[in-house]
């Protein structure tokens, strides 16, 4: 693979976080005002963000997955790495003092909220559960709209065994309001796949698109590759609805990596197939450790690698 970095243009913000980086300058070794100002320089045209989802700081809190007992660190690591937003997820924006707090992250750290992902521990396939998941969409939209988000990848929930018409007729229902509530906010829904939406030849997935053929796409390519489904594929089909992705990798084995560029994941083939479908979303890295796992580095220079990696690998 050729690891030789693009051009970069010299207003665009990655080259001056690279030069930052090689003399060992990060967010908290310079003045607040001084990293305001590196990290606001205007991005280049057409430039895609690409930002960082925080789970591998809320895998640590089972069963909810709620970061925000270390939220600070979560924005002091993303921040100083040089990622361009944090990507959320739905249980940090349930607490009462949600957005005064998340507001003052992203103003302390200069780095915006991209979206938040949605769905742990929410089956919308099972019309019982509509009247609650409705209840905490109301809560958690107009609270991601108040930070600045303006994603929102939703995960519909498995069910043991596929499921059946009337079952994925009442997914459609639920995703076409919250979608509508989403618009209201600002906002553009899109479909989050882990690997059941997609295992199976895409049976979850092309059920609620013959349903909702419109309806944007948010994939996880490493949850695709594990479902069995080549992303490349997948994005000469699905390419034109595409409007967020998740980047992660993987060993030959299936473990997940410590940074992005370790393992085997065909990236370049993947960044072709993006160029080629037009794609102008945005992107999100999302680091996932094995149960046990001690990382070698600290978590700035794993975000830091992955960033570095991507910006090699796509040009962004």
């Amino acid at each position: 693979m050729d690891m030789t970095s693009p051009p970069i243009p010299e207003n665009h913000p990655r080259r001056r976080f690279l030069q930052l980086s090689a003399l060992g300058i990060t967010a908290a070794t310079l003045t607040p005002g001084v990293w305001a100002t590196v990290q606001a320089a205007p991005p280049a045209p057409g430039k895609i963000p690409v930002n960082a989802h925080l789970w591998v700081y809320a895998s640590k809190f089972p069963p909810d997955w709620d970061a925000t007992p270390v939220l600070n660190t979560v924005f002091s690591d993303l921040s100083a790495a040089g990622m361009d937003g944090v990507e959320l997820m739905e249980g940090q924006l349930r607490h009462d003092d949600a957005v005064p707090r998340i507001k003052e992250l992203s103003r302390r750290y200069q780095l915006p909220v991209s979206g938040s992902s949605y769905g742990v521990g929410f089956q919308m396939w099972d019309a019982t559960q509509h009247g609650r998941i409705r209840e905490d969409i109301q809560v958690v939209v107009p609270r991601l709209a108040a930070v600045g988000g303006k994603t929102f990848g939703i995960s519909v929930g498995g069910k043991k065994g596929v499921k059946t018409g009337p079952e994925l007729d009442a997914q459609a229902r639920l995703l076409l309001e919250i979608r509508s509530i989403c618009e209201d906010h600002g906002i553009v829904a899109n479909l989050h796949n882990h690997t059941y939406e997609v295992e199976n030849n895409l049976y979850d997935l092309k059920g609620t698109l013959e349903r909702i053929p419109d309806f944007k796409l948010g994939p996880d390519l490493n949850w695709l590759i594990r479902a069995g489904v080549d992303p490349v594929e997948f994005i000469q089909v699905y390419g034109k609805q595409i409007v967020y992705l998740h980047i992660r990798d993987q060993y030959p084995d299936g473990t997940w990596t410590e940074f992005v560029g370790q393992g085997t994941t065909d990236f370049e083939a993947i960044a072709a197939a993006l160029d080629e479908a037009g794609f102008s979303g945005q992107a999100a890295i999302e680091l996932a450790f094995p149960e046990g796992f001690k990382p070698a580095n600290t978590m700035v220079e794993n975000w830091r690698k992955s960033r570095e990696f991507v910006l090699q690998t796509f040009n962004w």
